[in-house]
């Protein structure tokens, strides 16, 4: 079966009601009895990570409401050519690349779901925020970044987001969080262990795996990484994926907290050929008064997950603070 053949039936497969789907569906086994999770999954999603206020408590979209909101992206795109002269370059080569269009027949009025509002619970007293921003632009606040996109200035590359220096992916975490491109990342299984390798920044989470969660061990306090240590049991027919040790130089989540004293539980549930369901937890006190839960759809990718060939110190960096010290000058000559 040809690729593009199988990237229809991709579609189509996922667009179907997942209780129709699971009703018959047995989740296949590799050779140590264990559900299959293998393959290259996408999550990308034009679902809000937080609900609009006027869905309440509401989970879903009714079928009306997709049809309009479908209606009116087809309104926006057929306009594009105007978004071209308004935009400008920029807007348009950006807009290339984004990918965020979701897959399938339930639509979310958000990710979150719990708290039961699908909002972000209120932050702790004190917790450190930074707000991203573009080019040679300085927001003022104190280093370390730790922010994935975007940067506190260009005086340096250390001012910059930890994605821009190449160092986390702004969508790979964890938790994957869906965003403009590269929402893909590939699962390999053996008995003891599995690996999720995202495709931005090429990153491969090695998660060594347990029989329960009692049985995991904790890597010392001391040791601590941007991405955490990842370790998993099976629960059922669901990977479990505890991450903790976080070494506190990134966002807990978004913009907001240090990460130190997060811990991450992330289930992954096949719940059909073509569909794996993704649920993460955060749970970090020290930024937030409650935990939240996440849910986000994945689909099988008929193809191939290739490098991102991302490192630090590549030509965007160069360029980005080369820019800036053009403005500088521009502005010291009274041309900007």
């Amino acid at each position: 079966m040809n690729n593009a053949k199988s990237l229809i039936l991709a579609t189509f497969f996922s667009s179907l009601p997942l209780t129709l789907l699971a009703q018959d569906y047995e989740v296949p086994r590799t050779e140590w009895d264990q559900p299959d999770l293998q393959g290259v999954w996408n999550w990308s999603s034009n679902v809000p990570m937080q609900r609009p206020s006027q869905y309440g408590e509401r989970q879903f979209l009714t079928p009306e409401e997709v049809e309009e909101f479908a209606r009116r992206r087809a309104a926006a795109d057929a306009g594009s050519d105007a978004a071209l002269s308004i935009e400008g370059v920029d807007g348009s080569y950006n807009d290339f690349w984004i990918e965020n269009q979701g897959i399938g027949g339930n639509v979310r009025t958000s990710h979150l779901v719990y708290p039961e509002n699908g909002r972000l619970p209120e932050l702790q007293e004190g917790v450190v925020e930074q707000q991203g921003v573009y080019g040679g632009i300085t927001t003022g606040e104190t280093r370390p970044v730790r922010i994935a996109a975007g940067g506190i200035g260009a005086d340096g590359p250390e001012d910059r987001g930890l994605s821009e220096r190449c160092i986390i992916g702004f969508n790979a975490g964890p938790p994957l969080i869906p965003s403009l491109y590269n929402n893909n990342v590939q699962i390999f299984q053996n008995k003891d262990t599995a690996v999720l390798m995202t495709e931005m920044i090429h990153d491969a989470r090695i998660v060594p795996l347990y029989e329960s969660l009692a049985e995991i061990e904790a890597l010392d306090q001391d040791i601590r990484l941007y991405t955490g240590d990842s370790q998993g049991y099976w629960d059922g027919d669901t990977l479990v994926v505890v991450t903790q040790n976080f070494n506190g130089l990134s966002a807990s989540f978004g913009q907001a907290g240090t990460s130190y004293e997060k811990v991450l539980t992330e289930r992954f549930t096949r719940t059909g050929p073509y569909t794996v369901d993704y649920e993460f937890t955060v749970d970090d006190p020290a930024t937030y008064t409650d935990e939240f839960i996440g849910v986000v759809s994945m689909t099988k990718v008929a193809g191939l997950l290739y490098e991102y060939g991302c490192h630090e110190g590549n030509y965007g960096m160069v360029n980005i603070l080369r820019g800036a010290r053009v403005e500088e000058r521009l502005a010291a000559e009274g041309q900007l």
